[in-house]
């Protein structure tokens, strides 16, 4: 079955503690899980205030249905991102392999 994997690289460059980049990535998951039915999770530590790395992943019947489902997830992303006073830095998805 197909697996999507979606990595977003986000700044935040008006945080100024753990705690601002946190409410960031925190607000990003539950939007993103909450709207796509999709599997969020933070990819790297909080070692600088400043940066972030969401992975997104979803499995279906169809690559079709993923490439469309990630394409939206990104552009969601990219709003809440906007709304939060952050933005994406990078973007990359790809099929994982089966």
């Amino acid at each position: 079955m197909p697996t999507a994997i979606l990595t977003l690289e986000l700044r935040i460059e008006h945080a100024q503690s753990l705690k601002d980049r946190r409410q960031v990535v925190r607000s990003m998951k539950d939007k993103l899980r909450q709207g796509f039915n999709v599997s969020v999770a933070e990819l790297d530590e909080a070692i600088v205030w400043n940066c972030a790395t969401v992975g997104v992943a979803a499995i279906s019947g169809s690559r079709d249905y993923l490439a469309g489902l990630m394409a939206e997830v990104e552009s969601a992303a990219q709003r809440i991102a906007l709304d939060h006073g952050a933005e994406i830095a990078d973007a990359f998805w790809d099929f994982a392999p089966e």
